[in-house]
């Protein structure tokens, strides 16, 4: 997951934002190295599991 988001976390945070307007900068705050960390707060706040958060990620990044 980590190569999927250093590239392309400003795409994936603005189209996570625009998708779940619940979700605010903390929670979208992307730090190198602690991927599971944003996956957490995903799932927390979105009340989804970690395959659903991970599988959206990475279809926001490749589409």
């Amino acid at each position: 997951m980590k190569r999927f988001l250093q590239g392309n976390w400003d795409q994936v945070r603005r189209k996570l934002k625009k998708k779940y307007e619940e979700l605010n900068e903390e929670d979208l705050k992307y730090v190198e190295g602690y991927e599971e960390e944003l996956i957490g707060r995903l799932q927390i706040k979105l009340d989804k599991t970690k395959r659903e958060i991970t599988a959206e990620l990475k279809t926001i990044i490749t589409k």
